[in-house]
């Protein structure tokens, strides 16, 4: 049997089937790639041994600049007990708003064994106009985006760890994922055995982060990278604008899930007034000012990024023969769809103020 090196966190138990084929080599290492149609950017995937996870966030951290977001992925309802496996459970992801670093990590650290330990809960930070992100993920791997790929493998190998290209990880073998509910009291190590359950219940202190950090849930098909180098060509674009060129310092991801939102709140009932529903058009104005001002391949990944929810604004409008003037002037080749029609669902405030401009006629 392969010599076993890798300590994994408590909440990743390889089977004993895999481990008596003597076929088992995961080990300790990195590796990296650019991303898909990324000419700078660079994807990594580590395996580090558990004790040393929490000092390369650590590390990862001070790389950050002085604000960064959190993110956090765990299953709302606890598997462990779970008959019905017809169907494969997705977990929610969660982001925090921009907080200072520092603050971030003082957060986080009372909860960092737990998260770094239990089978269910992934985590990470963050910082989209840098470029880079940091995420150890329920399978305890480290990946991490960047357009500094000089930087992280330089963080890697301060931690003990080594190039492997060859590397493979736990979802290469049969595994199971345990919560730190799963063990016995008496076999877990401190501080883990002298907590009570609740703070043991990764629902219970995960909820505590997503409520301290006013975090929100993000849709699985929103999750994207957009390198330093698109945001420098975003930001030069926006800069060219007298009405958007406050927003060039701006994460632009956070924009695109800012139209996101907009649109979901369409899709319920939105609730603002007719200025608020302006806003969010403007949003979405914003959006193509930038696409038809940027390289062809970072246009086709920010309309490939906003698809869906143009998608589904499109289906929630109605009286499309109507269209609602878009405020200023904004020299665009293609019809704004979003111009045309009103959404179905209006709150009180805004089809007040379109009956009092005139929108609803005889």
């Amino acid at each position: 049997m392969v010599n076993e090196t890798l300590k994994y966190p408590l909440g990743i138990r390889l089977w004993q089937s895999e481990m008596r084929t003597g076929q088992h080599r995961l080990r300790e290492g990195y590796a990296f790639s650019l991303l898909e149609n990324c000419s700078d950017s660079y994807r990594f995937t580590a395996l580090a041994d558990a004790s040393r996870v929490a000092d390369i966030v650590r590390s990862f951290a001070s790389c950050l600049p002085e604000e960064a977001f959190f993110i956090l992925e765990f299953y709302q309802d606890f598997q462990d007990d779970k008959e019905d496996d017809s169907e494969d459970p997705v977990p929610t992801v969660y982001y925090s708003p921009y907080l200072p670093t520092e603050e971030l990590l003082s957060t986080i650290e009372p909860y960092l064994h737990r998260l770094i330990h239990d089978g269910f809960v992934g985590f990470g930070l963050a910082n989209n106009r840098a470029g880079m992100e940091l995420f150890y993920s329920e399978e305890k791997v480290l990946t991490s985006f960047t357009s500094n790929h000089i930087r992280i493998m330089d963080l890697f190998t301060r931690h003990g760890l080594t190039h492997q290209p060859d590397l493979l990880h736990p979802a290469d073998y049969g595994h199971d994922h345990l919560s730190l509910l799963c063990h016995p009291r008496e076999t877990l190590p401190e501080p883990f055995s002298t907590m009570p359950e609740s703070e043991l219940d990764y629902i219970h202190f995960c909820g505590e982060l997503t409520e301290m950090l006013d975090m929100y849930p993000v849709e699985e098909s929103l999750s994207f990278f957009l390198s330093k180098k698109d945001q420098d060509a975003i930001e030069k674009r926006l800069a060219n604008h007298p009405d958007f060129e406050e927003y060039r310092d701006e994460d632009f991801g956070s924009l695109l899930l800012d139209w996101n939102d907009f649109v979901n709140e369409c899709e319920a009932v939105f609730e603002g007034d007719l200025w608020e529903y302006r806003q969010g058009l403007n949003l979405r104005d914003m959006i193509q000012y930038v696409v038809e001002g940027v390289s062809a391949t970072l246009r086709q990944k920010i309309l490939d990024i906003v698809a869906e929810a143009d998608e589904r604004f499109q289906k929630n409008l109605v009286d499309r023969r109507k269209r609602l003037d878009p405020p200023g002037d904004l020299p665009v080749p293609e019809d704004r769809f979003w111009y045309r029609g009103m959404v179905r669902n209006q709150g009180a405030y805004l089809r007040r103020d379109l009956i009092r401009q005139g929108w609803y006629k005889p």
